[in-house]
């Protein structure tokens, strides 16, 4: 028997959230009913080794609407979106997490402004509860680095999102992708638009996250920038330095030149001999490392289809 597909697939990972997951999906539920809209729920245990998927085995019973996706081993946040975003099956994907700090009551706010055509509406957080110095001021600025890098006018890229279903199970994710997709769907020529949603304290339990991933953010900011410097080509951004390069060795060696032929000096006692030396080699690593990339990418996108994760049981979706 076929099923229709539904409106809207609420994907939302977890990982040892026992105190938090009854309670989020009750009201993610409830929340969904009251829309009106042909919904499923996935939540995707990242190895969690407590209760977590023991309640959800539980809760799967009673919310038809509910799938859980248990995967082998922890892999992240972005990990465990990506395999849930892959289980899904709804015209839109709402992105959320499973604390509480993401409002279910909220997710209407986002699948309403995607009817206007939006290919991802991203909520924008008021009146954040967290530590300014932890949480607020890093945010704001890699918020701010990212508008910068990629041009996307979102102003906050974290979080709750809600996007065009068919656009996110096309994007290969990796780690720390979770934090840039208002960027990349932009960078793939999708409008993007953005609704101020509530930032509640966590339900209950611990935040997983500390000021460690500042310094990620800030690597996968400069990532960011680099594929769109290369356009999606390694060849160009390299190629492109590579001549810088080349141009400044070729001034260098020409001055180099004019003293031996003025003023009769030897070449190969000036130290600018070497540095000539050295600006040539930099110059042909950098075009062959453009090569080298180019062939890279080619041979990671023929591998699209690989993934990061193994689930190791699939429940519910009755």
């Amino acid at each position: 028997m076929t099923h229709a597909a539904p409106a809207v697939s609420v994907v939302t990972p977890v990982h040892d959230e026992e105190e938090c997951v009854e309670e989020f999906v009750r009201r993610t539920s409830a929340a969904l009913r009251a829309m009106g809209r042909f919904h499923e729920i996935i939540v995707v245990s990242d190895g969690s080794t407590d209760r977590t998927e023991e309640i959800l085995r539980r809760l799967c019973t009673e919310h038809p609407a509910l799938r859980g996706v248990f995967l082998s081993r922890n892999g992240g946040q972005c990990t465990a979106m990506h395999a849930g975003i892959q289980e899904s099956r709804g015209d839109v994907v709402v992105v959320m997490d499973g604390d509480l700090q993401h409002l279910p009551e909220e997710i209407h706010l986002l699948v309403e402004r995607m009817d206007a055509g939006a290919a991802l509406v991203s909520g924008n957080r008021r009146d954040r509860s967290e530590s300014l110095v932890l949480r607020r001021a890093p945010s704001r600025l890699a918020n701010w680095m990212l508008r910068r890098v990629s041009g996307c006018p979102v102003r906050d890229m974290g979080g709750f999102k809600a996007i065009r279903g068919d656009i996110a199970r096309s994007l290969r994710l990796r780690p720390g992708h979770h934090r840039l997709l208002p960027a990349i769907v932009w960078m793939r020529g999708g409008a993007v638009d953005e609704v101020f949603v509530s930032a509640p304290p966590r339900f209950a339990g611990q935040s997983h996250y500390g000021i460690g991933r500042s310094v990620d953010v800030l690597f996968d900011i400069v990532m960011l920038w680099f594929q769109g410097a290369a356009r999606s080509r390694p060849l160009y951004l390299f190629g492109r330095i590579g001549l810088v390069v080349l141009a400044a060795d070729i001034a260098a060696g020409a001055w180099l030149l004019w003293q031996r032929i003025a003023h009769g000096e030897a070449l190969t006692e000036r130290p600018m001999f070497f540095v000539v030396v050295m600006l040539f080699l930099a110059a042909l690593f950098m075009v062959a490392m453009g090569f080298v990339l180019e062939l890279l990418s080619d041979a990671v996108n023929g591998l699209g289809g690989n993934r990061a994760y193994v689930v190791r049981e699939r429940i519910g979706g009755k």
